[in-house]
Formats: structure tokens, C-alpha cells, sequence
């Protein structure tokens, strides 16, 4: 069966300990659009062997929803990510939507998980297609986006890691964000990774920002984001969860005169004229092509 990518809601993804019952109940009656359960740098050596199997339980018991439910395994450099892959997704089968693969550097790193997961839907005789969504956390892995977004169709959405990336390109990291760069240090990075995804056809997410009682800072960081075009921001706490939201929502003033822009613009083309004017606003067929976005994301989201 061939994987047919699905539209999902990602203003917010909420990063959760895979080993802690009591974060993923929370998890699972949050308001963010999408949680992964991770097993990776949340939890210790010691306990990442039973954490898959509570992360299982939690997929399977829990009520979440509408949400997309992810995990996000180990690096594909340790000992543990095969595994993860293989328990996770015999145990979880359709209580599962998208597997998250850490430090990726190429796309032969997605090219095995997308095999394994094949391997497995076939052994299992799971209908359901697992999605693959992905970091770029290392300087490599950015030099490589454009081919690793193009490397396989199950490949929904790739997120900038802003901390390992951080430490691979030696860059120091002050609290609050403050720094002597003269603008936006993530620019050329977000820009970078968001025009490969779009190019693409995937979706492009800001990765997390470390101080949870910052929220000012965080809320300039998810509109930065925004504003290239990622389409949410990851959460590593509850409280950010509503800035996310409140940020990659659009509002419903601008979703209505979106509405009526593409009304007018469809009448005035059926009248066989190029372009039309609403509210002194020139649309013609490249502001439709951009108001898509908009009317897009406010379809999902149920505006």
C-alpha cells in the first residue's frame, strides 16, 4: 500500500516523558495538537527498556482524542533505536500515527526506519502506514535537509533541535535567550530546514526553547518561526502549550476576510476577469495562492 500522507494539526507538539505514567495522563487530556512520547533524551539508560513498554500502554489506554500520537525512539547510532522501533510499533499497531527519529544526518537514516516500519506492517499485518517525523540537530544534518525531506514518502514533518544543534555548531546558549549576534542567530538554519520542507511537501516545526517561565521570549521565537513559515513549536512544558497555539492559529478576523477575498476573486474569474478589488485589497490568482495557506490551516483546525 502506498503511503498516503495525511494532513495533521502540529501548532504544538508536547514532548513527554515516555517513562512517567503520570505526564502522559496529562498528556493525553492537554490541548496540544500532537504529543510525543519519548524515549529518548528524557529518559535514562537504565529505564528505556521498560519505558517502551509503558509507552505502549499509555497509546493503547489512554483517550487521546484527536490528537496525533508520536514516539520519538533513540538515535539511530545507540543500541536502543531498533528496538524502539520494533516494540513500539508491534505493540502500539494502530494506536500509533508517526515515529520521531532523532539527529539525523542523512537520508539513508530515514531510508532504514522507513524499511523497518515496512518490515514490520507486513509482519504484524498492520493496514495502518506508520509516518516518520524527524530532527535536524547536527550541522551535517542541515547540510543534507533538501535531500533527507525529498528521502522517502512517509516523511511528514522535520523540526529544528535548537540545542544539539547548538553544541554541533559550537554555538553558546545564554539564559534567556540573549545573545551578542547582531539579529535572529536561528534565522539561516529555520529558513534553511522550513524552505526544504515546504519544498518538499512536508511540514516544517521550531524546535524547543528551554526556559519554560520565559514566555515572552518563547512566544517571539514561535512567531519568528511563524513567520517563515513553520507551521507550530514544540512544547517541553504544559505552560507552553497555549503560546504555541495562540501563535500558529490564525485569527478569525483574518480567516474571514480570506474567506470573502477567495469568494470575490472566484466571482470575479467566472466573469472572466483577472483580478478584483476587496476592501481596497488587489487579489488576483497569486494572493488566492496565498490566502490557501490560511483558509488550509483553519479548515484543520475547524475555524
Amino acid at each position: 500500500m502506498t503511503y498516503q500522507r495525511p494532513r495533521r494539526l502540529r501548532r504544538v507538539q508536547l514532548a513527554t516523558p515516555a517513562s512517567s505514567e503520570k505526564m502522559m495522563a496529562k498528556a493525553a487530556t492537554s490541548a496540544a495538537d500532537h504529543v510525543f512520547l519519548d524515549l529518548e533524551d528524557a529518559v535514562a539508560p537504565s529505564a528505556k527498556a521498560k519505558a517502551r513498554g509503558m509507552a505502549v500502554e499509555a497509546l493503547r489506554n489512554l483517550d487521546w482524542g484527536t490528537k496525533t500520537r508520536c514516539v520519538r525512539i533513540n538515535d539511530l547510532t545507540t543500541r536502543y533505536a531498533y528496538e524502539d522501533i520494533i516494540e513500539v510499533v508491534t505493540g502500539a499497531r494502530e494506536h500509533l500515527d508517526t515515529i520521531m527519529i532523532p539527529k539525523v544526518i542523512t537520508a539513508c537514516d530515514v531510508r532504514f526506519v522507513a524499511t523497518l516500519l515496512n518490515q514490520i506492517e507486513m509482519n504484524i499485518g498492520l493496514e495502518k502506514k506508520i509516518g516518520i517525523e524527524l530532527l535536524i540537530e547536527e550541522a551535517a544534518g542541515l547540510q543534507n535537509v533538501v535531500e533527507i525531506c525529498q528521502s522517502d514518502p512517509r516523511l511528514e514533518c522535520v523540526i529544528f533541535g535548537l540545542g544539539d544543534y547548538s553544541a554541533s555548531q559550537g554555538v553558546g546558549i545564554r539564559s534567556g535567550g540573549d545573545h551578542d549576534y547582531p539579529g535572529d542567530l536561528w534565522h539561516y538554519p529555520r529558513f534553511k530546514l522550513a524552505m526544504a520542507a515546504r519544498a518538499a511537501g512536508i511540514d516544517p516545526v521550531d524546535g524547543p526553547y528551554g526556559n519554560y517561565g520565559n514566555e515572552a521570549v518563547y512566544r517571539e521565537e514561535a512567531r519568528r518561526a511563524a513567520i517563515i513559515g513553520c507551521v507550530g513549536k514544540w512544547a517541553i512544558h504544559p505552560s507552553q502549550i497555549q503560546p504555541a497555539l495562540d501563535v500558529f492559529t490564525p485569527a478569525q478576523e483574518d480567516v474571514d476576510f480570506a474567506r470573502k477575498m477567495a469568494r470575490e476573486y472566484a466571482r470575479a474569474e467566472a466573469e472572466g476577469l483577472g483580478a478584483v478589488s476587496v476592501d481596497g485589497v488587489m487579489v488576483d490568482v497569486a494572493t488566492v495562492r496565498m490566502l490557501q495557506n490560511t483558509l488550509d490551516k483553519a479548515e484543520l483546525i475547524g475555524m
